[in-house]
């Protein structure tokens, strides 16, 4: 009752009748118990160029009001309840929260502890800026066990919270967790050498920070499972080859998305760099790289997507990027390269390169 439906989609949610037939509920097949509820839109949201009667529609199809404490009866609840009273914590069993894009803006998320079955919690776009007894507060003072309290968590996204404080050492006790997001926020200081217990994560995202300074730990070794890794928007002042060293000694194999786009590397680009042979996508652009093109490039098969762009890089444009079957988008603008090349593209960037050369016959048949 305290719900607002304008797209009356819960008209059958009448006292006396079967709840386990009501849009939004799921219940356990053979005890009969609520096991999910979806209070979630109906309707996915409309690109920024959709038209009005969409923007509309996503509108309706939305619920509004405020969830009653009555939720807390559903003690079989594993899936994601819709909203965020305090008691929320007492769902021991709760297995999946998803809250991202409310703009919620809590002043507390001590709650959480008491989610001890959690695997998926999703915060993005929420402000937790004043949430200072979680996730504010700095490596001088004490730091709260709440994710402790969450050890089985896999999944955490804390995109767009406002954070301005450093990452809490208790985030690094989470070895099951699989992706972390906390990009576009305002972390400050180094990345601890902590990062090193995050031994399963697959998925690392803290980019668009613009605060996040110095040198990267040697314990990203330690980090033998890594796909992903976008680091980009930063200030981090590493060595490539470092880099590329400490990422070979763990992920050599694994690591297929690299993002250091906007930092301050600096360095040559070595031939460690061919040793990736899964890596599809590499972004360098606009860091402080200088020196040649390694022919090693040659030898990354799966690369997809190339961007060095606005670094310092000298010398020949080297041709074993003929080699490279997969190869869709390459950015080498603003360089000081010089020579002729020959490779199909869908996306090529040679503005400001510094090629004096004349363009081969295939340039003039690029598709549109």
């Amino acid at each position: 009752n305290h719900l607002i439906d304008p797209s009356n989609r819960l008209s059958q949610w009448v006292e006396g009748g079967d709840c386990c037939e009501w849009i939004g509920v799921v219940c356990h097949n053979s005890a009969g118990h609520v096991h999910q509820l979806n209070l979630a839109p109906t309707l996915s949201e409309p690109d920024e160029f959709a038209p009005c009667f969409e923007w509309e529609a996503y509108e309706r199809s939305k619920l509004k009001g405020k969830i009653n404490l009555s939720l807390l009866e559903l003690k079989h609840l594993t899936g994601s309840p819709g909203g965020i009273p305090h008691n929320l914590g007492n769902l021991s069993k709760l297995h999946y929260l998803d809250l991202g894009g409310n703009y919620l803006k809590p002043k507390s998320f001590q709650w959480v502890s008491g989610l001890s079955s959690l695997l998926y919690l999703d915060l993005s776009g929420a402000d937790l800026s004043k949430a200072n007894d979680w996730l504010q507060n700095s490596l001088e003072g004490p730091i709260p066990c709440y994710f402790g309290n969450i050890s089985f968590l896999e999944v955490l996204d804390l995109t767009l919270n406002r954070l301005n404080s450093s990452i809490p050492n208790s985030l690094y006790s989470l070895n099951r967790l699989q992706f972390l997001s906390r990009s576009e926020n305002q972390l400050q200081r180094t990345i601890s050498r902590a990062i090193g217990n995050l031994s399963s994560i697959t998925h690392l995202d803290l980019c668009s920070n613009f605060m996040l300074e110095g040198r990267l730990p040697t314990s990203l070794e330690y980090l033998c499972k890594l796909k992903e890794m976008d680091l980009s928007y930063e200030k981090i002042e590493d060595g490539i080859s470092e880099l590329l060293q400490s990422l070979s000694r763990c992920c050599l194999g694994s690591l297929e998305s690299l993002d250091m786009a906007d930092n301050q590397l600096s360095g040559h680009l070595t031939d460690q760099l061919g040793q990736f042979k899964n890596l599809a996508y590499l972004s360098l652009a606009r860091n402080k790289i200088f020196g040649p093109i390694q022919l090693s490039i040659g030898e990354l098969s799966s690369l997809k997507f190339f961007d060095v762009s606005e670094n310092q890089l000298k010398g020949t444009f080297p041709l074993c990027f003929g080699q490279l079957e997969s190869l869709e988008t390459l950015d080498f603008g603003y360089n000081l390269l010089e020579g002729v090349f020959q490779k199909k593209l869908s996306v090529l960037d040679i503005s400001d390169a510094g090629i004096s050369d004349v363009l081969p016959t295939w340039f003039l048949n690029l598709p549109i």
